[in-house]
Order: C-alpha cells, then structure tokens, then sequence
C-alpha cells in the first residue's frame, strides 16, 4: 500500500450498497468459498399470475454436504446420483395448497459446502412449476448463465437468470490481499467492501467513495480484474 490510498480512506466510512436481486435469487452474503453456508431462494412470483406449487433447484459441480431446509411447500425431496450425492432439491406444495393466484412471496433453502474456488460464480439452474385454477400447469427454466448477474462475463441480461453466487475468499476486518485468478468483469461483486485497490486502480460500491476516487490524482477507476492481478481490499 502506498500513501496516496492510506490519505484516501482517511475520508471513507464504513458504507454498504444493495444489488438488484432477479426473478429467482440468493439472498444475504457474502458467499465464502470452502465454507459450509445457508442459501436462502427468494422466489418473488409465480408463472404469468398463476401459484407456485413446485420448485426444484439443481446444485452445481463442488457443492457437498447439503441438508435442505423443509419449508411451506412441504418436506423437501433429494435426488442422488449413483455415488450418493446430492444432485437435485425438490420442494412440492400439496394439491389442496396451491393458490387461486399468484398472491405470495415463497423461500426455499439449504445448507452446503461450497467449493474452495474463489472468484468464481456457482449457478443454481432451477426449475418453477405453476398450477392454474383449471389444473393446468406451466414450468419456467431459469438456467441461463449468460449476461443479468452473471459475473464471468455476458454480454446482456438473460431472460431467465439462473440464481447465483458468486464466491469469495476468506477476509479479515481491515486490509486483505489477494491474487485473483479469474477475470471478475462485475466489479458490485464486492458489494460489502469498503474500497478494493489494484495498483493505481480503485472501486469502492458508494457513491461517496467512487467520488473521492475520481479526484484521487493518478488514480483510474477499477472497472474489471484480470487474472494474475493482485487487489487490496479493505472490509
């Protein structure tokens, strides 16, 4: 760290922002990688004013150790493969439960191990299943990985969004130093840090902060990580 940052944080307070959250979402965070977490689906509405009666959520390569959460859809069902691990959640309303209409806020949720991959995003390709009053039934895929939060790249929002997280390493409060080994084209990923440096680089997600970087002299704005850069960041 050099003196031009340690003058710049003299005038940064500890502040937080929020990110626009999809269709289907992951709510809290941070997400750390190698650690064992609670995922919590925020399922925000059903299918074209028609009830959610089932959703099914398929884990990603890496994730261990899942013990789902029972919840008002019901008791919770595992699909295994061959070698026992937990490919799939399946949470399926009773018939007699399913709504008139699309009238209510559903979460589903699980505990897992994550991968020890940080920098990278997890995508939970999950299948929403909707019951009309006639007994008709619809299901929308939401498994594109492209563009919307997808923070390896993209290049626009995608229809339906798969829920994802994306991971980080293991922080202290303070200062923490990393090599990144990924290319991170969406800087909000670090949504609850103070200010994340690279070389004469800076990112702050405040206003106030990004501020103060703009007129940081010799100072450019942190715009995407490439591989092998080394980054500060303060929490």
């Amino acid at each position: 760290m050099n003196a031009s940052p340690r003058l710049l944080l003299a005038a940064v307070a500890t502040l937080l922002c929020t990110a626009a959250e999809a269709h289907i979402s992951v709510l809290s965070g941070p997400f750390i990688a190698g650690n064992s977490q609670e995922l919590t689906f925020n399922i925000a509405h059903g299918c074209s004013g028609v009830d959610t009666f089932r959703i099914e959520i398929h884990l990603p390569e890496g994730v261990t150790s899942v013990r789902p959460l029972d919840s008002v859809f019901g008791k919770a069902a595992l699909s295994k493969d061959a070698n026992g691990a937990v490919k799939s959640v399946v949470w399926t309303k009773p018939a007699a439960e399913v709504l008139p209409g699309d009238t209510h806020l559903y979460r589903v949720g699980l505990s897992a191990l994550l991968p020890n991959k940080p920098f990278t995003t997890l995508y939970f390709p999950t299948f929403q299943s909707c019951r009309a009053a006639d007994g008709t039934e619809s299901t929308v895929e939401w498994s594109a990985t492209r563009g919307g939060h997808d923070h390896g790249g993209g290049t626009g929002p995608s229809a339906n969004p798969a829920p994802a997280v994306f991971l980080l390493p293991e922080r202290a409060p303070g200062w923490n130093k990393y090599t990144v080994d990924q290319h991170v084209h969406d800087m909000g990923v670090f949504k609850d840090a103070q200010i994340v440096w690279a070389g004469k680089t800076a990112y702050s997600p405040n206003p106030l902060v990004r501020s103060l970087i703009e007129r940081e002299p010799d100072t450019q704005m942190l715009q995407e990580i490439h591989p092998g850069t080394e980054i500060w960041i303060k929490y």
